[in-house]
């Protein structure tokens, strides 16, 4: 991976140019995003999502490595296409919020295979959730209703109001029925929505936001075994996108809804340790879902069926982002030069580098 990236001036005292490395910080992501506009964003992320679906057997493929703890847990997301290697850093800490602190942060890197020198580092805290946003509307393309127009977000939290822009610019939504167990959350994405060409409803239950709804998103953050979604709740013909499940014992459907729905999955081997599929048995039948993208599969058949997104988030998809936003910033100049990479030289004398650095 070759690019073309300004150096500072040759007076200036600086490593050479493949030692300096493009890092995207949060203030440069959003001049990204709102250079590039937040839908657009969204629609091209998703379609490098579903492009790298398409060539899902190119990638190397792993369940996350989690180091769990009582608050939460910290992963890391590998995956690599043979040229470029890239990785995911991220923690999910729903406790935080009690402290003022993001229930989730990350940062990502990109690494060249052939010389395994880093060409990216990039905050993934708000990429993640454009990523995620776009990875939940480009299932619902495959796996949605046809005509869906209403959809319900359960859950309105740092996520909900990236969901809704994704399902409208990708899926064509209008309608978003709104709830979370705490009013000043959708007060506050009801808010953040306005002027983005939806009609929001803020609802009093999770019962009233799913009436009439099409699409039904779940996007809650405590690390529990929940029942957001009882079985009652749920009729023929939804589809369901399931975000907020993915850490051991951390689900938000009632087992019964999964016992009637058809079941799309990234990652099986990460999904059963994660997803709402914990609560089935190992062998419970589930679709994976680049086979659907691929057109191997089906997604929905028939109009009376409930499918099921269950999205814990994969490496491929962080592949997918980092790699769009590292092509975007270059060409857009929204980041800055690291020095990360010791340069000597003579490759063989870094302790000479070290010496003369004293000087």
């Amino acid at each position: 991976m070759n690019l073309a990236l300004p150096l500072p001036a040759a007076d200036q005292a600086v490593p050479s140019a493949k030692a300096l490395i493009p890092f995207v910080s949060v203030a440069n992501m959003m001049r990204l995003v709102h250079r590039i506009g937040i839908e657009v964003m969204l629609r091209d992320l998703a379609e490098v999502l579903e492009g790298n679906f398409r060539r899902w057997e190119s990638f190397d493929k792993t369940a996350r490595i989690p180091a769990h703890s009582a608050e939460g847990v910290i992963e890391l997301m590998p995956t690599s296409d043979g040229e470029v290697y890239g990785f995911k850093y991220v923690n999910g800490h729903p406790r935080n919020m009690r402290a003022g602190l993001q229930t989730v942060t990350a940062f990502g890197v990109l690494a060249d295979m052939h010389t395994g020198y880093p060409v990216l580092l990039s905050e993934m805290t708000l990429l993640t959730a454009l990523r995620t946003a776009a990875m939940s509307a480009l299932a619902a393309k495959h796996l949605a209703p046809k005509g869906a127009s209403t959809m319900a977000i359960i859950g309105n939290g740092a996520q909900s109001e990236f969901q809704a822009l994704a399902f409208k610019a990708i899926c064509g939504i209008d309608t978003v029925r709104l709830w979370d167990l705490d009013s000043a959350a959708t007060e506050k994405c009801a808010r953040n929505l306005r002027g983005h060409g939806l009609t929001i409803v803020p609802c009093a239950s999770a019962e009233e936001a799913i009436l009439g709804a099409h699409i039904v998103t779940t996007v809650t953050a405590d690390k529990r075994l929940a029942t957001i979604l009882t079985d009652n709740m749920i009729g023929s013909g939804v589809h369901i996108n399931a975000v907020g499940g993915d850490s051991p014992g951390k689900t938000e459907l009632a087992r019964e809804i999964l016992l009637r729905a058809d079941i799309f999955v990234e990652f099986p081997p990460q999904t059963r340790i994660e997803g709402e599929i914990q609560q089935l048995d190992p062998d419970h039948p589930v679709t994976e879902l680049w086979e659907v993208i691929a057109g191997r599969r089906a997604g929905r058949t028939v109009d009376s069926q409930i499918t099921l997104f269950d999205s814990v988030g994969f490496a491929i998809e962080d592949f997918s982002a980092l790699t769009y936003v590292l092509a975007k910033a270059v060409e857009a100049g929204t980041y800055d030069l690291l020095d990360m990479v010791a340069d000597p030289d003579d490759p063989r004398d870094l302790f000479g580098m070290l010496i003369r650095a004293g000087v």
